[in-house]
């Protein structure tokens, strides 16, 4: 038996406008998804920064001193 081979296949298969216009919009709207998640990342990223850096600096400040309390007054 000798192998067959189908000739009337197309080796590619040809999208209609329309199909491309959807793949064209679906590449769109993946596009600026990523684009948003980007941004939330970059955004949540630098916001965390900024606290962890505000934090830090007030536990290298010195507190205030407290003025000695004599014995019978009354604490603030």
């Amino acid at each position: 038996m000798a192998p067959t081979t189908d000739t009337q296949r197309p080796a590619y298969i040809r999208l209609t406008p329309e199909e491309l216009a959807a793949r064209k919009r679906r590449n769109v709207w993946i596009a600026l998804g990523l684009v948003a998640f980007m941004v939330l990342l970059f955004t949540t990223t630098f916001l965390r920064m900024q606290h962890n850096q505000k934090a830090a600096r007030q536990a290298l400040t010195p507190a205030p001193a407290a003025a000695p309390v004599q014995p019978g007054e009354a604490r603030p």
